[in-house]
């Protein structure tokens, strides 16, 4: 390692939802320093420079390299993560922070920091879709279409974020959207018209006060939800459980659950979500997990269950349906 090199890196996005400026930067780093870390912070300003970054830091060397802010932040540090074995940690800035609360990674800022020193690694999986990794979910249809839309309305009509999705969402009611999909798994072809296609990186709870949730992040395996027909009110339904980063209930959805998997269409490029940012990308879309892509450091005091949990809705069957030509 280069002697000028800090063996911690920590990338902070300056716009996550508890905001950094340059106070708070350096109350960070004094927390880094009261819980033993040699750490280097870094406030980047876009996904880019989360990426550069931490690019440059694996490059000179670094032990650990830890990012902090939402979910967005959390998926540009970890893409240049995976595959690496370097230790990632997570300080959770965000809004909603489903990937911290999924893994037992406090969302308390003091506890966070604790954790980066004394956490225990864990090796989790990564989704991936034509090259691009997600932690957390990966979704088609209404929600990429909300997302455009409402931060249309932020940039030209100067809405807020929540005010903006709700006119989104509206907009979305009167166009009743619906995605045909052409689902290629296991050397099975179905074909699928419906308004919401959900993959997650492992399984998410569908059912109990856990709704939305995964039990664990080292099964190996993608699950995907594909919503049937719902009536404008049961589209509403998605619409908000898609912008609060969740899953409606088990009726909602026909379940599958596969390593791998292809998603065709008859557009050549479609809008796609990871972890609550749209990329367009080219079809057809393939899906994949990456196992034990990530170590990531956890509260050693984390129970993690070995209890295989089953998921719930009907599964789609793929010999129950015709087989149509990709």
């Amino acid at each position: 390692m280069n002697a000028r090199t800090k063996p911690v890196t920590v990338i902070v996005n300056g716009g996550a939802g508890h905001g950094h400026d340059d106070q708070a930067a350096e109350d960070l780093r004094a927390k880094l320093r009261e819980a033993g870390l040699d750490a280097e912070l870094v406030l980047a300003k876009d996904g880019e420079e989360m990426i550069a970054a931490a690019r440059r830091a694996l490059e000179n060397g670094a032990q650990m390299v830890a990012a902090g802010g939402g979910d967005g932040t959390i998926n540009a540090v970890a893409s240049v993560m995976a595959g690496s074995g370097v230790h990632f940690g997570v300080l959770p800035l965000g809004t909603l922070n489903h990937f911290a609360k999924d893994l037992g990674i406090p969302l308390d800022l003091d506890e966070a920091v604790r954790n980066l020193a004394g956490g225990v690694p864990r090796q989790v999986d990564a989704g991936e879709v034509n090259g691009r990794i997600f932690l957390n979910n990966s979704s088609l249809g209404l929600y990429p279409d909300i997302v455009r839309d409402r931060e249309k309305q932020q940039r030209r009509l100067g809405r807020g974020k929540w005010p903006a999705a709700l006119w989104a969402t509206l907009a979305a009611l009167r166009r009743y959207p619906f995605l045909s999909m052409r689902l290629t798994v296991k050397g099975e072809t179905l074909a699928r018209r419906t308004p919401f296609v959900f993959i997650g990186n492992n399984r998410y709870t569908m059912q109990g006060l856990a709704i939305g949730e995964r039990d664990r992040l080292d099964d190996g395996l993608l699950s995907l939800y594909v919503a049937q027909h719902p009536t404008r009110l049961g589209l509403l339904r998605f619409a908000v459980d898609a912008l609060l980063g969740k899953l409606g209930s088990e009726r909602d959805f026909d379940v599958l659950e596969a390593e791998g998997f292809e998603i065709g269409t008859h557009h050549k490029r479609m809008h796609v979500a990871l972890d609550g940012e749209v990329t367009q990308m080219d079809t057809p879309l393939r899906y994949r997990v990456r196992p034990g892509a990530l170590t990531v450091l956890v509260p050693a005091a984390t129970i993690v269950s070995t209890t295989t949990t089953k998921t719930s809705g009907k599964e789609l069957d793929p010999h129950a349906h015709t087989r149509t030509p990709l």
